[in-house]
């Protein structure tokens, strides 16, 4: 068996607007150029797979339902644009509240458990999001991890270690990733 490379992406400040405990699906709002560059990316063969930490259902916040209710609504959004994504994952915890894990990112579990079932290399694949949390695990599998500027990736790409690609936006994560993918 082959495995693949795939993108890796956070939801919130990546694909879509960051809104704090994002729980209402009429608040989803794509980014501007979110459609076209993962459809370059589609068009690339490169799988997409949304990862995403979801604090604040353990926080009480709200619930999985809501969460479900947001993620159809972003799914919606693409499928009319053209854009499907291959998979998807969420850690419902949070650390104060649910006690430890291994799922919630910076942990590697929701990356190592959609690389299986989806058959992907996370060495080979691109890690892409707006918090070091969201790209570290990524460099730690071997991988490559791009923070976008977007989101709260402004203020953090300070912090970021030097094996950290920054770039403005998913648009421009895009063409990194193709320039790469192409040699």
């Amino acid at each position: 068996m082959t495995l693949r490379p795939a993108v890796f992406l956070d939801r919130d400040g990546t694909i879509i607007v960051e809104r704090e405990y994002l729980s209402d699906p009429a608040e989803v709002e794509l980014l501007p150029g979110v459609p076209e560059a993962l459809n370059r990316l589609r068009d690339a063969g490169l799988p997409l797979v949304v990862i995403t930490n979801q604090a604040g259902i353990g926080r009480g916040y709200y619930g999985v339902a809501d969460y479900e209710a947001v993620a159809s609504r972003l799914a919606d959004l693409l499928g009319a644009l053209g854009v499907s994504i291959d998979g998807t994952r969420f850690c419902p915890h949070h650390p104060d509240v649910t006690g430890p894990c291994t799922c919630r990112k910076p942990h590697p579990g929701m990356f190592l458990d959609a690389a299986e079932a989806l058959e992907l290399d996370p060495a080979k694949s691109f890690f892409v999001g707006d918090k070091l949390t969201d790209v570290d695990p990524g460099i730690e599998l071997g991988g490559t991890g791009i923070l976008v500027r977007t989101g709260y990736g402004r203020k953090l790409e300070s912090a970021a270690s030097e094996a950290v690609i920054v770039v403005d936006d998913l648009s421009a994560a895009t063409d990194t990733i193709l320039e790469q993918i192409r040699g």
